[in-house]
């Protein structure tokens, strides 16, 4: 698809890849998973909706998690108008490190799309990795769509390394979103969901090679909410 209503003639899509890394390992079992199923279904039509509010970008949504191993719930990319959750359930350890390179691979410039925008990715983890998470980020980052990529990270819980989380986003001015009740968790996911996606498909968000490919992240990223006052810390 190509639209034509902007001066100097029609501008093609330029896909964006929105990554959902989730952990399902054991310790997410009850209702920090449940509340992640949920959030992210419910985001859903808003997020369809901020897709559309952009038509020079097309989104693909992918999702992978993380326990004992890793698995690609959806193996190819899905347009977003397409996608569907499908509830996750938890299984066993925290292979964080070995999220990060199927992340890497992923990002390579072999499997990325010509002329995308820079990908979002979000991590949402309630642990700490039981793997080799260092080697993992390293390989992520040895890839310049790795570096160039939105990186958001959603601490679940007390128990969340949010040191790992800090490594994973890259970025002094963003810590992680930190979701201590299912209300928290469910304001995030939507934010991520359409504050972050409508940043990184904006005109200030550019494909490697532009002229603003040196762009950092930050540079386009609403501030993050803060978490809702009044409720109590359950997990």
């Amino acid at each position: 698809m190509v639209s034509d209503d902007l001066p100097g003639g029609p501008i093609a899509n330029r896909p964006l890849r929105f990554f959902w890394v989730i952990d399902v390992s054991g310790s997410m079992v009850g209702d920090k998973i449940g509340q992640l199923n949920y959030a992210i279904r419910e985001a859903l039509p808003a997020m369809r909706d901020t897709a559309d509010g952009n038509p020079h970008s097309a989104v693909e949504v992918k999702v992978l998690t993380f326990g004992t191993g890793t698995r690609w719930v959806t193996p190819a990319p899905v347009p977003l108008e397409k996608f569907k959750w499908t509830d996750v359930a938890p299984n066993g350890l925290t292979d964080m490190g070995a999220a990060m390179k199927e992340m890497a691979k992923e990002l390579s410039i072999a499997n990325m799309p010509e002329r995308s925008l820079p990908p979002v990715v979000v991590l949402v983890t309630d642990g700490q990795p039981t793997d080799d998470f260092e080697s993992g980020l390293k390989d992520l980052m040895a890839e310049r769509w790795g570096q160039k990529s939105i990186r958001i990270g959603i601490a679940v819980g007390a128990d969340a390394d949010r040191d790992v989380i800090r490594k994973f986003i890259g970025m002094s001015e963003m810590e992680p979103l930190d979701a201590r009740n299912s209300a928290d968790l469910v304001r995030y996911i939507r934010w991520v969901s359409t504050e972050v996606l409508k940043a990184a498909s904006s005109p200030a968000s550019r494909p490697l090679g532009s002229q603003s490919d040196a762009l950092a992240p930050m540079d386009i990223l609403p501030p993050a909410p803060p978490p809702i006052a009044g409720v109590p810390n359950v997990w």
